[in-house]
């Protein structure tokens, strides 16, 4: 089971207290995941439909306990190339359908006339909680998200850009969060890419079991990261380590070889003959090595004293 699916399922066991948070609930849900169907005589069926079972048990209780409406529920197979079944609650115009899109925000009127809004309706998200109730219920019907072991991103999938625009500003309101929109076909998607933010949206959401098992995979992956970033830096340090000696040994051969060590001073021969005895060893290991002890900057100096010294042969 997937990421997001797992945070449907969670999300779906939330029982809201508040009449408020239902209705906003429910209206969230039913924006994104609803659509109308004319019944005759100028009244509408509303059609609603998810993937997830358990996200319909959850709305199809929701919707008879806040409106003492019991929604027939579909199944059916779902169309190619998809798999699985898609499950579809139906409101008639008998169970009070117009009544129940003009509380959601959806049916609204202007000067005398029906019309069918597209984008959020203030006057359901007036509170923090409604707030709250309205993302997760949006979330449920058309939202998504990456395995957070593979990335992070969250989005919304919206059919207009005054949606996407409204439910950007509605997450935008809480302190700290911040969605972009961007347009994909015919599509409008709210989303955002920063972990912290996931994080808190699926906390705002309620998905506190989620909200566990993401901030996990991200510590895991912040470990790992730090062992790679740890491990390329000693080896980083290595490869400079070795290149050092290296050169530091070219340099006491030529000398070597034109004037013989004992042409050094003492103390400059001192190290070129600890160096060549130990090349692998770093600075520090070697200037603890002298009798007696030094620090690295000062053995680092005879090094750079002895590389000026061959430059001039």
């Amino acid at each position: 089971m997937s990421f997001a699916a797992e945070t449907k399922n969670e999300l779906a066991r939330i029982e809201p207290e508040k009449k408020c948070c239902m209705l906003a609930e429910i209206a969230g849900f039913l924006r994104v995941s609803g659509s109308l169907r004319l019944a005759g005589g100028g009244k509408f069926k509303i059609v609603i439909t998810t993937e997830n079972p358990a996200v319909a048990r959850h709305y199809k209780k929701l919707i008879k306990e806040y409106f003492q409406v019991d929604t027939e529920l579909e199944v059916e197979d779902a169309p190619p190339p998809k798999k699985g079944r898609i499950y579809m609650l139906a409101i008639s115009p008998e169970m009070r359908s117009e009544q129940i899109l003009r509380e959601t925000g959806i049916l609204m009127v202007r000067e005398g006339n029906n019309y069918i809004s597209d984008g959020i309706f203030d006057g359901l998200i007036r509170s923090k909680c409604c707030k709250k109730a309205y993302l997760r219920g949006i979330f449920m019907g058309a939202g998504t998200m990456n395995d957070p072991a593979k990335s992070y991103h969250l989005e919304f999938v919206c059919a207009s850009k005054n949606l996407a625009m409204d439910l950007r500003k509605m997450i935008n309101s809480f302190v700290d969060l911040s969605a972009k929109v961007v347009q994909r076909k015919e599509s409008y998607i709210v989303y955002m890419k920063n972990s912290e933010y996931i994080s808190d949206t699926l906390a705002i959401m309620g998905a506190h079991t989620q909200v566990f098992a993401f901030e996990d995979v991200k510590i895991k992956k912040e470990l790992v990261n730090n062992a790679v970033r740890i491990t390329n830096c000693d080896n980083a340090n290595t490869d400079r380590t070795l290149d050092a000696s290296q050169r530091q040994i070219s340099a006491i051969r030529k000398i070597e070889s034109a004037k013989g060590l004992g042409w050094l001073p003492e103390k400059l021969q001192e190290v070129a003959e600890l160096r060549l005895a130990h090349p692998e060893a770093n600075l520090l290991q070697l200037a603890e090595m002298m009798n007696p002890p030094m620090k690295k900057s000062g053995i680092n100096n005879r090094f750079r004293r002895i590389e000026e010294l061959a430059a001039k042969l």
